[in-house]
């Protein structure tokens, strides 16, 4: 069996913010009625993690559960432990409404960091991103200029960005753009 690799093997870039390939993570889409409480209990039973509201990333040691759209959901998770963790969330909710798949080897992940973080991200996406609209704790499914993609902040100054593996190449280009030192906005 091959090894798994990420989309960029960790390729980094330090600019007016800094920005890296995230290596590999677990990412788990689920989808379901948010409304059922079953729904609720066993998502929150694998992670630790609190369930979302809208637009919000709750996080519990390695996991974290990620709003998507009213009916989806991101887990994020220890990579090795992707493939286990959906079946049993698969089995936890047999009989349920719901679909859970592993899209690890799908997706790819960022990094970005620095003091004007927000900066470098208005000049790619149409989300306000300011600080009274973009919080830590929060997500964001958006395009970053011409690919889609979720921004979810870890902290003030720290976000992780998932695009589609198949774009990330463009992605990481695209960021290390908009972070070019002399490149900052000025606000």
């Amino acid at each position: 069996m091959s090894e798994a690799i990420s989309v960029l093997n960790g390729a980094t870039f330090d600019g007016f913010v800094s920005i890296k390939e995230a290596g590999l993570r677990g990412m788990i889409s689920v989808r379901g009625d948010f409304a059922a409480a079953s729904f609720t209990k066993a998502v929150s039973a694998l992670t630790g993690a609190d369930f979302p509201a809208v637009n919000e990333a709750k996080f519990a040691g390695d996991y974290a559960i990620l709003w998507m759209s009213p009916d989806e959901l991101l887990i994020l998770c220890a990579y090795e432990n992707a493939q286990a963790d959906a079946d049993k969330l698969a089995a936890d909710l047999a009989g349920e409404h719901a679909l859970v798949a592993n899209v690890s080897d799908a997706r790819a992940l960022f990094a970005m960091s620095g003091e004007l973080l927000r900066e470098a991200l208005m000049k790619l996406t149409p989300a306000n991103v300011s600080e009274d609209a973009f919080k830590p704790g929060q997500v964001r499914r958006t395009r970053l200029a011409q690919a889609a993609a979720a921004v979810w902040m870890l902290e003030d100054g720290s976000v992780e960005i998932m695009c589609f593996r198949s774009v990330g190449d463009y992605m990481f280009k695209l960021l290390c753009n908009a972070a070019n030192p002399g490149a900052e906005l000025g606000l």
